[in-house]
């Protein structure tokens, strides 16, 4: 169990409540489902929300659906081995990048490549660009403050390792964005050409820069308005819970460097009471019991509870980006529709132009909504996960204190001195 003190160095190879927030789908779902509660995951598999007897019992159950969703599918990524890499240039880490796979697509059944992070920032990037209407998962932050994370720390590469293993996954078991050729070179090249198109847009960007310049927007249609106040509401939740969850943290772990401390001060106690020296020591060993129960509690909220508020606050930010780029066709299809009408009377209207950008306004509707969906879906297995996980972890930490109490009770209790009273203690 790592301290809450210096992070170990990695060894080196040379306002509203949420409930009251709806889901901007939620009524298109409610006329195709009525009287249906049930949850359907993307396989197809549809998923109990009766109680269950305990969180473990539906953090099992959530692991049987991992498990379903699994023999659907014909591609597995994994981020692992971080390691540090030293040069008179520069100092950076790199993960094992393990593909095993069914598909065609690839040459080999299997690949192990290694990456760095901006390898990983390169392939986000090409997705935007050959993937304009998709959702693109988010990656973790790439800058951190220096003098207050130590980026090389094994905590901090671990908790970046699991978050862009995430990344991979989500790409990974995307329908679309899984079959795209940058994702397919950056698992299996063994040197990506980084370098080729960078600096250039895609057709589609410039064709909406030239023609939407000035331009503003209509409206947008209501589900995808409802999707934007969705996600401003959201957000202000995520942004909340961030800041209270961090100063939490920080309160649990000024009590524990308290609590390290005044354990001792009972130990060297003991050393010249004779007659209380069994339970002196008693209460030394309880808070020292006391601070790892918490120290694993605050652990468990800094790697595995933080990680995902700050996926999520990331992942609104790719989505309304993509609201945008989708407000950004819709105004260039409405320029050349008033166009046209405009020039109707001159008969120099070009119909079939406007036709083309209609289709990609439908296009990108029916690709943003398919990923609103995806994303609701994860939403809301992930922090169903979370939050049971989080109760489990609470439960355990309090029956471990009730069982220090107890035991330090009992060796109180055991004392001669305490024993002779007790004994004297008559009958009422």
């Amino acid at each position: 169990m790592s301290s809450a003190g210096a992070p170990r160095s990695l060894a080196s190879s040379g306002q509203k409540s949420i409930q009251d927030i709806c889901h901007p789908l939620s009524a298109e779902e409610s006329a195709l489902n009525p009287g249906s509660a049930g949850l359907i995951l993307p396989n197809g598999t549809p998923v109990d929300t009766s109680s269950p007897a305990s969180s473990s019992s539906l953090l099992n159950r959530l692991q049987l659906d991992d498990d379903l969703d699994g023999e659907t599918r014909d591609l597995f990524v994994t981020v692992e081995d971080p390691k540090k890499h030293v040069s008179t240039m520069e100092t950076y880490i790199t993960y094992r990048v393990c593909t095993k796979t069914t598909r065609t697509e690839f040459d080999l059944p299997e690949y192990s490549v290694r990456r760095r992070y901006q390898d990983f920032d390169w392939l986000r990037n090409k997705l935007e660009e050959s993937q304009p209407t998709h959702l693109i998962p988010p990656l973790p932050e790439k800058f951190v403050m220096k003098g207050v994370v130590d980026r090389f720390s094994e905590e901090f590469v671990e908790t970046r390792r699991k978050a862009l293993d995430k990344f991979l996954k989500r790409v990974a078991d995307h329908p679309v964005l899984s079959f795209n050729e940058h994702f397919n070179a950056f698992l299996s090249a063994k040197d990506l050409n980084k370098r080729q198109g960078l600096a250039l847009l895609t057709k589609m960007g410039e064709s909406v820069k030239y023609v939407t310049g000035g331009y503003k927007l209509r409206a947008r249609p209501a589900e995808f308005a409802a999707m934007g106040d969705y996600l401003d509401l959201f957000t202000q939740k995520m942004g909340t819970i961030d800041r209270i969850a961090q100063r939490i943290i920080k309160e649990q772990s000024e009590f524990l460097m308290e609590l390290r401390e005044y354990g001792p001060v009972y130990s060297s106690w003991s050393s010249f009471e004779e007659d209380l020296h069994d339970p002196l020591e008693g209460v030394s060993g309880c808070m020292s019991n006391c601070s790892s129960a918490l120290e694993e509690l605050t652990e468990d909220m800094s790697e595995n509870f933080l990680p995902v508020l700050r996926e999520y606050v990331l992942y609104i930010e790719s989505m309304k980006n993509v609201l945008k780029k989708r407000d950004q066709v819709q105004a260039e299809y409405e320029t050349k529709l008033e166009a046209v009408v405009f020039r109707e009377d001159k008969k120099t209207a070009v119909p079939s132009d406007v036709e083309k950008c209609q289709d990609r306004v439908e296009c990108f509707n029916a690709d943003l909504k398919a990923d609103w969906d995806r994303w609701e879906n994860n939403k809301r297995q992930d922090f169903r996960q979370l939050l049971t996980g989080m109760a489990d972890k609470n439960i355990q930490h309090y029956e471990k204190f009730s069982i220090i109490e107890v035991s330090m009770l009992l060796k109180l209790l055991r004392h001669p001195q305490n024993q002779k009273e007790i004994n004297n203690i008559k009958p009422i």
